[in-house]
């Protein structure tokens, strides 16, 4: 490496590109300088450049590198969509992931850490709320929301963009309330057992369902609106 590139990026904390691979490739095994290149000239991610031409990740590009190549393996998204989620209000703080484990502890927010962290108005989210989509625990001041109901509130105001409203989106509610009704049938035998062994089988079950139920519906989706797309 050039001394005076070397000594600049050890200076500000900044990366290069390969030492960028090498700590995506764990979580992220195809990821390659290529692919990175890519994302740049798509706009996503915009990492600074040496007189040289060389680029220099901060930790905050890397995050944001992190969270697009998570985007498109967990929620089958376009880059065009993850475009517009991280250019939406609150976007850039969210971190979207797949779902804790079912026997993990679960984190809360207040509804102002809510509505900063999602960029949404108190009336949205009581809107949501109304319809089902939020789930908080207590009330008033002592109101608490599950940390994963942050990116519901964040997607459901992307939404609106589009002329959705709050009990346009019960329908999506409905719909895993069906899908989680089924899942709960095939183990809730297992579930309601005193057994502990058969209990947390049980739970590593519901988990490797809803995981699989979750993409099918994804995958779903994505044919019918191709065939939209293409009529």
């Amino acid at each position: 490496m050039n001394a005076t590139i070397g000594g600049r990026a050890r200076a500000t904390g900044l990366v290069r590109i390969g030492e960028v691979v090498r700590r995506l490739t764990a979580e992220f095994p195809d990821i390659s300088i290529s692919k990175i290149r890519f994302l740049e000239d798509e706009g996503l991610i915009t990492p600074e450049r040496t007189r040289g031409g060389y680029r220099l990740f901060s930790d905050e590009d890397i995050d944001r590198l992190e969270t697009i190549l998570r985007l498109q393996r967990d929620e089958f998204l376009p880059l065009r969509v993850i475009r517009d989620e991280l250019a939406a209000p609150g976007g850039a703080e969210r971190k979207r992931r797949r779902p804790a484990g079912l026997a993990d502890k679960v984190d809360h927010v207040t509804l102002d850490e809510l509505l900063t962290r999602a960029g949404v108005e108190p009336l949205f989210v009581k809107s949501l709320e109304d319809f089902g989509l939020l789930s908080p625990a207590g009330t008033g001041n002592d109101k608490r929301y599950p940390d994963g109901d942050i990116d519901i509130a964040a997607i459901c105001h992307q939404l609106t963009r589009f002329g959705i409203d709050a009990r346009h989106l019960r329908t999506f509610k409905t719909a895993v309330d069906r899908e989680s009704a089924l899942l709960e049938q095939l183990v809730a035998p297992s579930l309601a057992s005193r057994n502990a062994d058969r209990r947390s089988s049980a739970v590593r079950d519901l988990q490797a369902l809803a995981e699989l139920a979750q993409e099918l519906t994804s995958l779903l989706l994505w044919r019918d609106v191709r065939d939209v797309a293409n009529r």
